[in-house]
């Protein structure tokens, strides 16, 4: 394979090492398995946080906790979305994000030959010069070993193509946990010295709360934004994991109110027959689902809270 390093070996740090800490981002295609990726290196410490100071213009998927590090790992806004990034001009808050973040883990699933899509992305990636980039290929429980050796050599031509050498070339299966823990132990020492930018152990669910509430809100916005500008709260009151449930089949139950201002609102947001909010619910589970990586059965109801702009003990009570 020629000078080509391929990693399948992890590094022990050795006692006393410094303590890293920084940004890290997955980009792709559509179901290169980002989000997959994302949940597997996470794990159990699935910390999903609202905006914190130091990550005004990213939003946090999830945070790596480590004895030597911690990973902050980051959407990048406008990505996922092929008319934005192949518009005129590339969506200016996708380089910034790239070119801010420490590393950059580009997804290409082991089972799909490199296309257009990826080359696009790739061309784009080459002209951020100073953060590293590894070539993350996921899905490799779906191939054989020939297919794998193929894309490796691949990807490992696609960067020359463009004039630049990745950092690493790793293949993984975060459906298997194959070199998840792996993929972790190159990206640390890519990130700058420096301590924890969030605090450790466990996050609280509230943030959580936040963002899925966030979700629902967006969902229930789209398509109605004129009539009901800013009228619309959102207030997640419980989520539950549902009992009785195998523990390779969890469910969670969510509990959610939507809150207006006037019962004349009540119609544009359910809909007739209820449509528009079984639409709401449909959307708004999915993301939910992809945030949490657990399926969820979402409750939604519609509430009237006279005025709540306008009053501050509702206002509160919503959250704001």
């Amino acid at each position: 394979m020629g000078a080509m390093s391929v990693r399948t070996q992890s590094s022990e740090e050795p006692a006393g090492a410094v303590h890293r800490a920084g940004f890290a981002c997955f980009v792709g295609r559509p179901n290169a398995g980002k989000s997959t990726l994302t949940n597997a290196l996470v794990g159990q410490k699935v910390a999903i946080t609202a905006n914190q100071p130091q990550t005004t213009r990213h939003t946090v998927r999830g945070i790596v906790h480590r004895p030597d590090a911690q990973l902050i790992l980051v959407d990048t806004p406008g990505l996922h979305k092929p008319r934005t990034l192949l518009g005129e001009r590339l969506n200016d808050v996708v380089r910034t994000t790239w070119a801010e973040v420490d590393v950059i883990g580009f997804c290409l699933p082991a089972n799909e030959k490199l296309g257009p899509g990826d080359r696009f992305i790739a061309k784009e990636l080459a002209s951020i010069k100073k953060t590293p980039k590894i070539a993350i290929v996921t899905k490799t429980d779906l191939v054989d070993s020939k297919t794998l050796a193929e894309q490796l050599i691949a990807i490992d031509q696609l960067g020359k193509e463009l004039g630049f050498e990745w950092a690493e070339i790793v293949p993984v299966s975060a459906v298997g946990g194959q070199q998840v823990g792996l993929l972790a132990d190159l990206i640390v020492p890519l990130l700058p010295e420096g301590p924890a930018l969030y605090p450790d152990g466990e996050l609280t669910d509230e943030p959580e709360q936040v963002m899925i509430a966030e979700l629902i809100r967006e969902a229930a916005l789209e398509g109605v934004r004129d009539e009901l500008p800013h009228s619309i709260a959102v207030v997640v009151e419980e989520m539950l994991p549902r009992e009785d449930r195998p523990a390779d089949k969890p469910l969670l139950d969510i509990h959610a109110f939507v809150y207006i201002e006037r019962p004349s609102q009540k119609g544009i947001v359910i809909g007739p027959k209820g449509k528009r909010l079984k639409e709401v619910g449909i959307k708004s589970r999915k993301q939910i689902e992809a945030l949490l990586g657990t399926p969820v059965f979402l409750d939604l109801h519609v509430k009237v809270a006279k005025d709540w702009q306008r009053d501050p003990r509702q206002l509160r009570k919503l959250g704001f």
